[in-house]
């Protein structure tokens, strides 16, 4: 509500007009004023008026009609009204106030009257505008509220599908970004981690199907959530090999050491595991390999379907070690033991000639925590 607040005055007797404004001007309020009914309608649209004192006999259009017209009228904003008459029965009352009246006044006028219905009525005008001010507020923020919801539900719904086909990790950061360029070809430093079962390709040459996928199944179970442990991408599943990578897509300085410890409390689970397979006449075993070193990393596949994935030296030399390590042994380059070896217990096995390598390499086997 505007201050100072805004009365129309409606009467077509001229004195009757003079008077009120006099009376209302004295106490702050600006004065517009109306002759008839359609000059009221006409200046209210003009105007808006805060309050409107409405005498009920006049000519064309009296003030019950135009009442009922302003209060049926859904682009006018709550504007009261006092109807002001002579007539004073209870009739009289109750009609006005049916017709959409908010107060009445009888004439003669009572100074004191007049002061305190306007005063009770700009109070409400002005209880009325706030909650109004309010309600528009709130509905901004139930619009900001829902369009944050939405968003959240998309991006809950995005990473859901993401999740199904990228490490954890990648597809939080894609969602993140808001965009896809980390899945852009970039080369970093990782450390690499590929293992495999011991016997699996006999195994799976006589087992059943069905036997294969059950062991599958917990072997993945297995290993997954000590994965998820210490934040190592998933690059892929290769039956039963799997390539695990540090320090892509997110950073991490201590990646030689999760990787570490990753290798470590992957052997415990499985010595944990494969006795439960030997009961079922399943003769396999588990070993490990890692590598530092610079990779290329980045996205291959087409539109239907890819993968996030890291090409070099070093996941293939990952995996010459995991084929090079025996059973329960957790084989290491000589880069990636030189970088754990305060916190493992490491044995220095020398330089050997690896399958596929062209040149012997130092490797070295991490045999536990350190002591």
């Amino acid at each position: 509500m505007r201050d100072p607040a805004r009365i129309l005055v409606v009467d077509d007797v001229a004195d009757n007009v003079e008077i009120l404004r006099m009376r209302l001007e004295s106490l702050g309020y600006e004065v517009v004023v109306a002759e008839d009914g359609e000059q009221a309608l006409a200046v209210v649209r003009e105007a808006l008026p805060d309050l409107i004192l409405l005498d009920i006999m006049m000519p064309k259009i009296d003030g019950l009609e135009v009442v009922r017209r302003l209060k049926a009228d859904g682009t006018l904003p709550f504007i009261p009204v006092i109807l002001v008459t002579a007539k004073a029965g209870q009739k009289d009352v109750v009609a006005g106030l049916d017709a959409g009246g908010d107060d009445y006044l009888t004439k003669p006028i009572d100074h004191g009257a007049l002061v305190a219905r306007v005063r009770a009525m700009l109070r409400i005008k002005a209880l009325h505008d706030q909650v109004e001010s309010q309600r528009g507020e709130l509905g901004l923020l139930n619009q900001g509220l829902e369009t944050r919801v939405s968003q959240q539900v998309d991006e809950l719904e995005r990473v859901g599908r993401l999740r199904r086909f990228l490490a954890p990790q990648l597809a939080q950061a894609i969602v993140s970004a808001g965009d896809e360029k980390i899945l852009e070809n970039h080369r970093r430093e990782i450390v690499a981690l590929f293992c495999d079962l011991r016997g699996f390709t006999s195994f799976a040459e006589t087992a059943e199907p069905e036997d294969i996928m059950t062991l599958l199944g917990e072997y993945h179970r297995a290993l997954g959530p000590l994965i998820r442990k210490y934040e190592g991408t998933l690059d892929r599943f290769t039956g039963d090999g799997m390539l695990v990578f540090f320090n892509d897509p997110l950073p991490c300085a201590d990646a030689p050491e999760r990787a570490a410890q990753l290798a470590l409390e992957m052997r415990a689970a499985m010595a944990a595991l494969v006795p439960s397979w030997a009961k079922r006449g399943h003769k396999l075993g588990f070993g490990i390999g890692m590598a530092q070193g610079y990779a290329t990393l980045g996205r291959i596949g087409f539109e239907d379907r890819f993968d996030y994935t890291a090409i070099g030296a070093v996941i293939n030399l990952a995996a010459r070690l995991c084929a090079e390590a025996t059973d329960g042994q957790i084989l290491t380059s000589g880069r990636l033991a030189a970088a754990v070896e305060t916190l493992a217990d490491v044995e220095d096995l020398g330089e050997r000639q690896l399958r596929g390598m062209s040149r012997p390499v130092a490797i070295a086997n991490l045999r536990g925590p350190s002591p």
